[in-house]
């Protein structure tokens, strides 16, 4: 019986030195990144922000729009010892984890978080009044550019939108339902399907 004890109890001790390495070593891979399109999000009853490649423009109540250019403390999300994606803190103290599919993406973690995040605050002079309308409702408007859509509903998810070139982009408003957004050769929405 003793043995037994002992046994587990060192089980226990290896699991946990385990454990803590791997909360030291993820608090030591946190970086300071700024976010180049809107994150959209939804609180959960605990108050996460739940955000994920597929953007869910409009998930429903709980609904956050975190804005370009935000500065978060990113570190990486790892389930059963896998890249899930990335864990973010806002200035404000809130919490996030952002959900990475890098099989449907054909990227991996690391390559996403270059689309979509950078090391320094960039502009957003010469954006449009209407990009900035869509980007601060987190909108897709007519009139729009390619490049205001983009920052205000989020980098397209690949396996929806296979090109950026496409003139038609296809985003997730929630689990069971998408947008799509309709350009003309110019670039710039002429219609917005829900």
């Amino acid at each position: 019986m003793r043995k037994r004890i002992g046994r587990i109890s060192i089980l226990f001790l290896l699991v946990s030195f385990l454990l803590g390495g791997l909360v030291v070593n993820a608090c030591a891979e946190s970086k300071i990144m700024y976010n180049k399109y809107n994150i959209h999000a939804q609180a959960d009853k605990r108050g996460l922000l739940k955000s994920s490649y597929a953007n869910y423009t409009d998930p429903g109540a709980g609904h956050v729009i975190v804005p370009p250019n935000t500065k978060l403390k990113i570190s990486p999300w790892k389930r059963f010892f896998k890249n899930y994606g990335f864990k973010y803190e806002l200035p404000d103290g809130r919490h996030g984890v952002f959900e990475v599919h890098e099989r449907r993406l054909g990227i991996s973690v690391e390559e996403y978080e270059e689309l979509i995040l950078s090391p320094k605050p960039f502009s957003l002079k010469g954006f449009s009044a209407i990009d900035l309308k869509g980007i601060k409702n987190g909108k897709a408007y007519k009139g729009m550019t390619k490049k205001g859509v983009m920052t205000a509903l989020g980098y397209p998810a690949s396996h929806e939108t296979p090109s950026l070139e496409d003139n038609q982009w296809k985003f997730w408003r929630n689990r069971f339902r998408t947008v799509v957004v309709e350009f003309n050769s110019k670039g710039k929405v002429v219609n917005v399907r829900y």
